[in-house]
């Protein structure tokens, strides 16, 4: 299963010294945090979802390829190849998607880096975050996979002055599901505000 997964992540390899420079040329994002993310063994990396680009700022935090799931709409747009590139695992969010956690896992079970946006979808309301979903913590449990968890702030527009990702203290589940959603919630937020304040807003 190893195998398969590094040879899904070729492009990714190839592509990123390209894409890379120009990402952060363009949006000049700042990254707080990343020596919290582990260089090996399984991880989840989530955070707030704000804009389609999210996944890119993760990207350029860590060495490390990171498979994330998206909505299976996104690969079948323009964008289609980028997904594909990154790796990204299809998600039809109209049903249960158990193909889509399976692959997910597998990821995991391979001692693999996967993303997730627990809220579920981009956030366009005025609400701070929406309610996360179990997914993270679940998969976490089962894989006994450490979550890092990270928040996101700031505009994407040329040469942003505001941009950040804040990547916080990696951990592992130790509670009821419950629990463990609520707390990586409270972490999410905590680091957004962080970002916040620093930037003086």
């Amino acid at each position: 299963m190893k195998t398969k997964v590094k040879e899904k992540m070729l492009p990714y390899k190839i592509l990123k010294p390209i894409l890379g420079p120009i990402f952060r040329l363009y949006y000049n994002p700042k990254i707080i945090g990343k020596e919290n993310i582990p260089k090996d063994g399984p991880i989840l990396i989530v955070g707030n979802h704000k804009h389609l680009y999210d996944q890119c700022l993760a990207i350029l935090a860590t060495k490390r390829p990171i498979h994330y799931m998206a909505k299976k709409e996104y690969f079948d747009g323009k964008m289609a190849w980028f997904f594909k590139m990154a790796g990204c695992i299809p998600v039809d969010r109209s049903k249960k998607d158990e193909n889509a956690t399976k692959k997910a896992l597998e990821v995991l079970n391979n001692g693999f880096a996967l993303g997730l946006f627990p809220e579920g979808t981009r956030n366009k309301t005025k609400e701070f975050l929406l309610p996360f979903k179990f997914g993270t913590v679940s998969m976490a449990k089962k894989t006994n996979a450490t979550i890092v968890p990270f928040g996101l702030t700031g505009d994407y527009k040329f040469r942003s002055k505001n941009l950040t990702i804040r990547f916080g203290k990696p951990y592992k589940i130790t509670e009821d599901l419950e629990t463990e959603n609520k707390k990586l919630e409270q972490k999410v937020a905590e680091l957004m505000k962080e970002s916040l304040k620093n930037s003086g807003k």
